[in-house]
């Protein structure tokens, strides 16, 4: 299944091939800027450039000798360029390539992630004014509450989003820089207009300062920006959920011809798309702590990040990206039963308007402390089903000396609770 809503973009970006690709691209960069300024001949530059390759096979050999990836990368490559090794990964430490490249590839899966956020916003408005005026009972610790509408449910969750993104971008603007300052960050042995030359070319940023790596509350942020994200996702997730049980049935998600919901049972329509979200959002939540734990490293660095990072942020990345899409699938075919909602919303017989009696009470005169137990009294007589509000309101005496049968009835319409719709529309898609 999560082939389906994996782009090729996402699967690439992430393989080993596109991993070295990238430490090829920065230390070409790096060779091309030293030529630029002198440090390096041009020629050699021009030669390198055309020529350096790597091989994965020969990488993993060289690697199970040195035990270092990097320079089983650059002997690799060195292998593919003869004498001109001589000048490839010069005054470079491995994190320059590695870290640098980190945050290449992590802009780019960011950049990937942040069109998937667009889609969605786009879905989420479209649904929103479609079912704005489509009437649903609100509810509160999951008991009734008063009339709402779906679209309002839609946009909610498009202004969340719309906070998502910026937080998704302010991780991408942190996080698209790199360094080659060296072993403990000095420039010891190339300087800093290499690095900006470098970075320049790689359409990165310089830290301003870094030890041999960057420092990793980028990382950290970047994580916590996509767990908030698969939040946001896990609540809208939920809330189908919720709206697709047996007894409430106002959504569903989609059910297509030949799907099976159950193994035993072959009436079961179940919301396992919705659940699958719910799951994955735990798992981008889980990311968080160990990507905050690799902020201390010790002194100048250590490589207890190295380890948590080549599975977090490659699987962070994929699965935001993989719910996002699922999500937009789910949102864009819901199964929406405006029937349903009518009939929930007349369940509870008219206890919706108890607080428009309220209300109406303390507007004719009557303290709060006197209306309340006016219309609660009442209230408890339908929850122990003696009748409907209305006519169970109109039976008490006080409620009949204040309000014709007629004035009473006028209160008890959905729509006079949301007369300000338009407004909640306006604020949220203000700059649309």
């Amino acid at each position: 299944m999560i082939e389906r809503y994996t782009t090729e973009e996402m699967k690439e970006l992430w393989s080993e091939e596109n991993k070295y690709s990238t430490w090829l691209e920065v230390e070409l960069a790096a060779l091309k800027s030293q030529s630029q300024i002198g440090l390096i001949p041009k020629e050699v530059a021009e030669k390198t450039v055309k020529t350096a390759k790597f091989d994965i096979k020969r990488i993993n050999e060289i690697e199970e000798t040195v035990k270092h990836d990097v320079i089983a990368f650059t002997t690799s490559v060195g292998e593919s360029i003869g004498s001109l090794s001589a000048y490839f990964h010069f005054g470079l430490t491995s994190s320059d390539v590695v870290d640098t490249s980190w945050c290449i590839l992590t802009s780019r899966a960011l950049k990937l992630i942040l069109k998937e956020v667009e889609t969605l916003l786009s879905t989420l408005k479209t649904e929103a004014y479609k079912y704005k005026e489509t009437i649903m009972i609100g509810r509160t610790h999951g008991v009734h509450a008063e009339p709402y509408t779906l679209g309002l449910k839609f946009a909610l969750y498009y202004d969340e989003l719309v906070r998502d993104r910026r937080r998704l971008q302010n991780a991408l603007e942190n996080i698209s820089v790199g360094k080659l300052s060296g072993a403990v960050g000095t420039y010891a042995h190339l300087s800093p207009e290499v690095e900006k030359l470098t970075l320049k070319k790689l359409g990165l940023k310089p830290e301003n300062i870094s030890t041999q790596v960057i420092q990793r509350d980028r990382f950290a942020e970047v994580i916590f920006s996509i767990a908030i994200t698969g939040a946001t996702l896990e609540k809208i997730a939920t809330e189908i959920r919720h709206l697709q049980r047996t007894e409430v049935r106002e959504v569903e998600e989609p059910f297509f011809r030949g799907q099976k919901g159950s193994s035993a049972m072959p009436h079961k329509r179940n919301p396992v798309g919705c659940e699958n979200i719910t799951g994955l959002a735990r798992l981008l939540r889980g990311y968080l702590i160990p990507s905050l734990e690799n902020i201390p490293l010790w002194h100048e660095r250590d490589i207890s990040h190295s380890s948590v990072e080549r599975v977090i942020i490659p699987d962070a990345t994929t699965v935001l990206h993989y719910i996002l899409r699922r999500m937009n699938f789910i949102i864009s075919n819901l199964q929406v039963y405006p029937q349903n909602m009518k009939e929930n919303l007349e369940k509870t017989k008219g206890l919706l308007y108890s607080q428009k009696i309220l209300l109406a009470l303390t507007q004719k005169g009557f303290s709060r402390e006197e209306a309340y137990p006016i219309v609660q009294n009442s209230a408890m007589k339908v929850w122990n089903k003696e009748g409907n509000f209305l006519d169970i309101l109109y039976k008490d005496p006080k409620i009949q000396k204040t309000f014709t049968k007629r004035e009473l009835s006028s209160l008890f319409d959905p729509k006079s609770f949301l007369k300000e719709v338009d407004t909640l529309f306006k604020r949220v898609f203000k700059d649309e």
